[in-house]
């Protein structure tokens, strides 16, 4: 009887853990300011970037569509993981990308902290 108590309940568990690991859903960069709160994958061009090694925190900026200082979304790797994507201002420039997280909004723009590489995609 406990054998079964317990299949059923990693069976609960397996089901309930399901939709954190189940596809992003997939936004333009545009779109992104209208899903703040949600998991999202987002796509667009990086068409600026910025590394700000002097600024607290040493953020990475990489800009979707639209560059600084009129940016419509943002990815931004910390200094902390900096070293885990190389020399992202460079690797990603003028690269089609996508980036999957939670959607964050700072300043009213929406951003998504990328903090492992495989967050963040190319695409031809």
């Amino acid at each position: 009887m406990k054998a079964a108590r317990f299949s059923l309940l990693l069976a609960v568990c397996f089901v309930a853990a399901f939709p954190i690991h189940a596809q992003a859903r997939k936004l333009t960069a545009a779109e992104a300011k209208d899903h703040v709160g949600e998991r999202a994958t987002v796509c667009g061009q990086v068409v600026s970037t910025r590394y700000a090694d002097r600024s607290k925190g040493q953020p990475t900026f990489l800009n979707l569509d639209k560059p600084y200082p009129n940016e419509i979304f943002t990815i931004l790797i910390w200094g902390g993981d900096r070293s885990k994507f190389g020399q992202p201002e460079t690797k990603y420039a003028h690269q089609k990308v996508c980036v999957t997280g939670v959607i964050k909004s700072y300043r009213e723009l929406p951003e998504i902290e990328a903090t492992e590489p495989e967050q963040i995609g190319t695409q031809n």
